[in-house]
């Protein structure tokens, strides 16, 4: 587990940590990825990734996920940022921490796919995906 301070921040990989409801809020409320997301889908997204938390005076006010097999590839995502808290780099430090706990476990490729936030993951290393040919995808959110 990891534990980190910054600027009156804290950063936990403690899933016990985390506020359930606010994430989910976020999530399914805020974020243009995961609009309408059932709470049992966020529980179980949880339940199967690292998770990264950010809190301020107790209370959480960030939250980031990443799916990987430890070994050869991890994904970031539901990076999220409360409203308030923005320009302080949170978003990055999430980003910053996932990469080298992921360099740590020895894997060498991580993606995230972003909309708007470009910036934030520039200044953790992230570059465009060097061959977008390469990738395919089957793409079920909006299917009935």
């Amino acid at each position: 587990m990891t534990e980190l301070t910054r600027d009156g921040y804290e950063l936990s990989t403690d899933p016990g940590r985390l506020d359930f409801e606010r994430v989910h809020r976020w999530l399914s409320t805020d974020s243009y990825w995961a609009a309408n997301r059932p709470r049992e889908i966020v529980e179980r997204s949880i339940e199967n990734s690292i998770v990264l938390g950010i809190y301020r005076d107790g209370a959480q006010v960030a939250f980031a996920r990443v799916v990987t097999d430890r070994a050869t590839f991890g994904w970031l995502c539901d990076v999220y940022v409360d409203p308030d808290e923005r320009g302080h780099g949170l978003g990055t430090w999430l980003a910053e921490t996932a990469r080298d706990l992921l360099a740590e476990a020895g894997v060498l490729r991580i993606i995230l796919a972003t909309w708007d936030a470009h910036g934030v993951y520039e200044k953790a290393g992230f570059v465009p995906v060097a061959r977008p040919d390469r990738w395919m995808e089957i793409d079920r959110r909006n299917t009935p």
